[in-house]
């Protein structure tokens, strides 16, 4: 399987949220994690199926004016390379969807598995693996705060 990239956008919209996008085909297939990623094998974060995203679009950060779709301020929060396991389009139609990361914050291996039964088949959890980069005391206030430290 090819690398690909993954990019995930802290997006200050109408709530803080964190937009989780994977290069798969020709667009970036995108969720909407509220609470964020996690590098802490016991959390599971809800992960919302939104629109997917051309492959230009992982290089933005900027503000989206008042008044469009997604208006507020995004920044990418961490990118990388995204490696999938096994075929990633088959995944994505059993809801159940493995890969590797080597970004600056995620890295490590990760599921996406759809949550089944509800609504419109647009909820999924997004899962740290236990492996080496697993970290049961990691926090998303402890990450940001290191990366002020270091900028």
């Amino acid at each position: 399987m090819a690398n690909r990239m993954f990019i995930v956008h802290e997006h200050h919209a109408s709530r803080l949220h964190y937009d989780f996008r994977l290069e798969i085909g020709e667009v970036l297939k995108s969720w909407a994690i509220p609470k964020g990623p996690s590098m802490n094998p016991g959390e599971r974060r809800l992960a919302i199926l939104v629109d997917d995203h051309s492959i230009e679009y992982g290089k933005f950060e900027g503000v989206i004016p008042r008044g469009s779709y997604g208006a507020g301020l995004v920044v990418i929060w961490d990118s990388g390379v995204f490696e999938p396991l096994g075929d990633p389009a088959a995944g994505l139609a059993k809801g159940r969807l493995s890969f590797r990361l080597k970004g600056k914050r995620l890295k490590g291996e990760f599921a996406l598995a759809r949550l089944m039964g509800k609504g419109d088949g647009k909820q999924w959890l997004l899962l740290k693996k236990q492996d080496e980069y697993a970290d049961p005391t990691w926090r998303l206030e402890r990450a940001l705060t290191a990366a002020r430290v270091k900028s």
